[in-house]
């Protein structure tokens, strides 16, 4: 497993342990990498890699009706990526959980990250789904768990915004 970079990471992970999640559907991405490293290392979960985001949405959705709780894990980038998918959620009524890591707000270098980054919550909102954040490490365990016990004890459409901030910079690595 890898090592922690910041403690918040590993509260995302046990709080999708004990919230009995058994699927993780992602992209991969750095703000995510505790996460999925985790996952890969416990027999309990699975992780499913996908070659685009909205994979994710049918793939939360298929471990829903096969009798398992799973969690899309992206970066805001993808969110744009799913929207159409998003349908599925409404109209089936499936309940759903994802975690996204934001680019597009403190200290971006990509100017290509900003435009999604400003509007993933209202793409978010626009679909149905009710838009957490998490900006400081000390919240991010309260958050998340609030966000997954109404997305399995209510049955609601819940996203978790991981703030850039929270994250920390990314740095340009050119040559």
């Amino acid at each position: 497993m890898t090592t922690v970079d910041h403690p918040w990471q590993k509260d995302v992970f046990d709080v999708l342990k004990q919230g009995d999640i058994r699927q993780i559907a992602f992209v991969p991405d750095a703000g995510h990498s505790y996460t999925l490293s985790a996952a890969r290392s416990d027999p309990d979960m699975t992780d499913v890699v996908l070659t685009t985001e909205e994979e994710g949405v049918g793939v939360v959705a298929g471990a829903w009706l096969g009798g398992q709780r799973a969690a899309l894990l992206v970066q805001s980038s993808g969110v744009g990526n799913c929207v159409n998918m998003f349908s599925l959620l409404e109209a089936c009524r499936f309940p759903f959980l994802a975690l996204v890591t934001m680019r597009g707000e403190y200290a971006e270098f990509n100017p290509w990250q900003s435009p999604m980054g400003q509007r993933t919550q209202g793409a978010l909102e626009l679909m149905g789904i009710t838009v957490h954040r998490a900006d400081r490490a000390d919240e991010v365990a309260e958050i998340v768990g609030a966000a997954l016990d109404s997305t399995f004890l209510a049955g609601e459409r819940n996203a978790v915004l991981l703030s850039q901030s929270l994250i920390g910079r990314k740095k340009w690595e050119g040559k």
